[in-house]
């Protein structure tokens, strides 16, 4: 229970520093005379870096058993470089930028990877640990909304340097591994092979692809396009904070949907869902849709991210499961967000919020056609019941 408190807290600073500082970065690079083409040129540039080194990480927490180290290096490291994002020149952007992602995007793979393993030998369930990052980029966006209102968006990077000192306390009060010590009975290749020859865990990746490239319209360029069509800096605090909000009760209840309908069945569920989300802003492009369709924003990724976390999880050998996860982020975060930020900030640029919106709708429809195949294919086989969710109550 002692460990599952500690999780609890890191994953709620995680939020915090987040909520509070990546929803405003843009608006901050904007201000330092970026456009919004510029903008998704360096966040696909240092993402497509990151990539390339990401399965290093998972390798070194299957490997070597470092999962803490790790996991405190993806949080401190960019917390430290914050500051250097009131820079004016490009080249220093890109280098902050490119820096901090090399450590911030083996995060989510090393920390979900630890935060399954706790609960499932707790009985509890992955959902009630990860949605209080919701909870903390819920009011971490309100609040950073505020923060920017009173002081200014060039100090944004205090709060976040604050919260990710908080969350790296913690980390360093944490067991050196997720488990016990699970060395890795193959090598790290021939775990990539494996995972990758299988059709039906590369349609959940296209799908995931396609989806989540989507998320980039809302988490990078979201205050860009709110305020394109007319809306205030403060109502976008409280529309991201609404979306952040909504994550929480889909978190909590997303275990007790997964035994009812499975994993794949839950995937394709979210994945309609950011088709209805994505639909309704091509039909009404105003401000006040903007904010009330947030409200769908917990119950397509809530749902979406649970499941295919506990879903990488159950077809990952036990000494895989980190390498598992970052094969899974690498594609769901790293790949989604390069194409995203590129697509969706040429199309913000030169086509307006109508046309980014079109783009995603029809992206997040044919990604929901992979995950139907995916649910088919798991229909057929009749996969087990994942073990988070066994026993276990929301």
């Amino acid at each position: 229970m002692e460990k599952l408190v500690k999780l609890r807290g890191f994953y709620l600073f995680l939020g915090l520093a987040g909520g509070s500082f990546g929803s405003y970065l843009t608006l901050l690079l904007t201000k330092n005379g970026l456009d919004s083409g510029q903008i998704g040129l360096l966040m696909a540039t240092g993402t497509l870096i990151a990539i390339c080194i990401q399965p290093m990480w998972g390798m070194i927490s299957d490997r070597y058993n470092q999962t803490r180290l790790v996991l405190i290096l993806s949080v401190a490291v960019p917390a430290v470089l914050a500051v250097f994002y009131r820079s004016e020149y490009f080249i220093v952007l890109l280098l902050v930028y490119t820096v901090s992602t090399v450590f911030s995007s083996t995060q989510a793979p090393i920390a979900d990877s630890y935060a399954i393993a706790a609960a499932n030998r707790a009985g509890s369930t992955y959902g009630s640990i990860r949605l209080m990052m919701s909870i903390g980029a819920a009011v971490g966006g309100y609040a950073g909304g505020m923060y920017v209102n009173a002081f200014s968006v060039s100090s944004i990077w205090l709060p976040f340097l604050f919260f990710n000192l908080l969350a790296v306390f913690i980390a360093l009060t944490l067991p050196r591994q997720a488990e016990e010590n699970h060395m890795m009975s193959q090598s790290f290749k021939q775990g990539i092979r494996q995972l990758l020859g299988n059709r039906v865990f590369l349609a959940f990746l296209g799908g995931s692809f396609l989806v989540n490239q989507t998320m980039t319209a809302f988490g990078t360029y979201f205050v860009l396009a709110f305020q394109s069509v007319g809306g205030s800096i403060q109502y976008a605090g409280i529309a991201l904070f609404l979306a952040s909000v909504t994550n929480v009760p889909s978190m909590f209840f997303a275990s007790g949907v997964i035994r009812k309908i499975g994993r794949e069945r839950t995937l394709l569920l979210g994945a309609i869902i950011y088709v209805l989300r994505w639909g309704i802003q091509v039909a009404f492009p105003y401000p006040s849709v903007m904010i009330g369709v947030q409200v769908l924003h917990g119950l397509s990724f809530g749902f979406f991210y649970i499941a295919a976390v506990e879903y990488v999880s159950q077809i990952t050998s036990r000494e895989m499961q980190a390498t598992g996860q970052s094969v899974f982020n690498m594609v769901f975060t790293g790949f989604a967000g390069i194409l995203g930020n590129l697509l969706n900030g040429v199309l913000l640029n030169r086509g307006g919020v109508e046309a980014m919106n079109m783009s995603c709708m029809l992206s997040s429809a044919a990604g929901a056609l992979l995950l139907l195949y995916v649910a088919r294919s798991a229909r057929r086989k009749k996969l087990p019941l994942p073990l988070a969710s066994e026993g276990a109550g929301v």
